[in-house]
């Protein structure tokens, strides 16, 4: 009976997150992109400047800078590591090529994600702002649509609590720290109903528990003020010994970039015929491109709502680089030390062994090392990821429930406890289902992007001739 459920959950997995899902959000990146004009190539020096220079005067609860980290805190995870190591080992790596045509793309939806936020939002007298999603469907397409609203809300909260936010990202953490602490979980505890587990695996998820619940009591500014000193030092890091491992192999560059280029048109003439076709690599790059930075999911829209700014047009812009440095810096950067070193060619690896098996052989440092640096990197990109799903779930409830405070503090100790279960849990079923909410996410969000397309375009292009005129 499992076995069926567990086939036809799968199934309905593999089907959402499909060709229908990819084409959708794919073709409303490109109607975005030609109705902005390419913004995205345009105004990106103007975006990266507003990222670190926030807006005086705007109205809303954390600064811009502030509601861009915690966006990145549950972008910037476990995929850009491991999902990355898994695109290429399944669609070679031509499947970089088109996670960053996804990207590129994307980055027109994250700007109309971010906008329509700013512009839809509501705050309330104590200065408490709601927005996403949920408020633009409602407000910019008219209160007929408010049960579309309502099914991405409750999608959003499932995808919460059920596993994107707390099991699949506990347990990365609790397997990473076993992996390198007690990789043959010598020392080992017995926990009575539940089985036999290494005492890293319970060290690491009671630290994990009690640094996650003294962070997400204390609310928005909190998780904005962790978001904004983890973030920043988690990419920086990875970026830096990425890097490293790049310029200690600069001979071997311009053949990676030209075997991931070929690779995306031709991937069997470097995978003898595994990978399969063009259509392989384009559906594994693109959906690891979309799984990655989350453009057209709806969830980063939640965290621009609540950006000190007056300005929905800034806020977009600030919200486009999301995309920029999750998926075309860091993803390519992941993906360039995988092809460099050949660790997708290595028999036997998947998921994180990939990208630690290039790590070790392309860093000029001792394996013990190499691997040291990667597992803080995963700890850190886990422990974001947690942080940053709480508020979107908590966001979805509030929406759901009419803001009543009482159900979402309630809520917020159920997600506690749910990461404290997190190492525990191996049921797949729980993750898979948390991915398909993960997907159907994105339905009721991409409906609302097309439909205020012209919103977006149209007031995106009296800002600039305004911005002109004002020179």
């Amino acid at each position: 009976m499992w076995t069926a459920i567990n086939q036809l959950l799968t199934a309905i997995d593999d089907f959402v997150w499909g060709v229908p899902l990819m084409v959708l959000i794919l073709s409303g990146g490109i109607l975005l992109t030609l109705r902005t004009k390419v913004l995205q190539i345009r105004h990106l020096p103007l975006a990266l400047k507003w990222m670190v220079k926030n807006e005086e005067g705007g109205t809303g609860e954390v600064s811009s800078f502030g509601a861009l980290c915690t966006a990145l805190s549950a972008t910037i995870g476990t995929g850009n590591i491991v999902g990355v190591a898994t695109a290429v080992c399944a669609g070679g790596p031509g499947a970089i090529f088109w996670m960053i045509v996804a990207a590129f793309f994307g980055m027109a939806t994250k700007y109309a994600e971010g906008f329509l936020a700013v512009k839809y939002r509501i705050v309330d007298r104590d200065s408490h702002v709601l927005g996403g999603p949920f408020y633009y469907i409602e407000r910019g397409m008219g209160p007929r649509f408010k049960w579309l609203a309502k099914l991405f809300a409750f999608f959003g909260v499932c995808v919460g609590l059920f596993g994107i936010g707390t099991f699949t990202q506990v347990n990365g953490i609790s397997s990473a720290v076993n992996g390198f602490f007690d990789p043959n979980s010598s020392w080992s505890v017995t926990i009575p109903g539940i089985g036999s587990y290494s005492w890293s695996v319970v060290i690491a998820s009671l630290l994990l528990t009690l640094c996650v619940a003294l962070v997400l009591i204390g609310g928005l500014k909190r998780i904005s003020s962790v978001a904004q000193i983890v973030v920043p030092f988690m990419a920086v890091l990875y970026i830096l010994f990425a890097l490293i491992l790049i310029l200690c192999n600069w001979d071997q560059v311009p053949s990676a970039f030209s075997v991931i280029v070929r690779s995306a048109f031709q991937p069997q003439a470097f995978t003898g015929g595994a990978v399969g076709s063009m259509i392989v690599a384009m559906q594994k790059g693109i959906a690891r491109g979309i799984f990655s930075n989350e453009a057209g999911l709806g969830s980063a829209p939640i965290a621009a709502a609540a950006a000190q700014t007056k300005e929905p047009v800034r806020q977009g812009l600030v919200s486009m680089t999301g995309t920029f440095i999750d998926t075309i810096i860091i993803c390519t950067m992941t993906g360039l030390t995988i092809v460099i070193t050949g660790a997708w060619q290595v028999s036997g690896l998947e998921g994180v062994e990939v990208t630690t098996y290039a790590f070790q052989n392309g860093l000029p440092f001792p394996e013990t090392v190499s691997s040291f640096i990667l597992m803080i990197c995963l700890v850190f990109f886990a422990f974001t990821t947690i942080l940053g799903w709480d508020y979107y779930s908590e966001r979805c409830l509030e929406y759901l429930c009419h803001g009543n405070q009482k159900l979402v503090k309630a809520y917020r100790w159920v997600y506690i406890l749910a990461v404290f279960i997190g190492p525990y849990m191996t049921v797949s079923a729980v993750w898979t289902i948390a991915d398909i909410f993960n997907g159907l996410m994105a339905i009721p969000n991409m409906i609302a992007l097309f439909a205020l397309s012209g919103v977006v375009a149209k007031e995106t292009r009296s800002f600039f001739l305004e911005k002109r005129h004002k020179q």
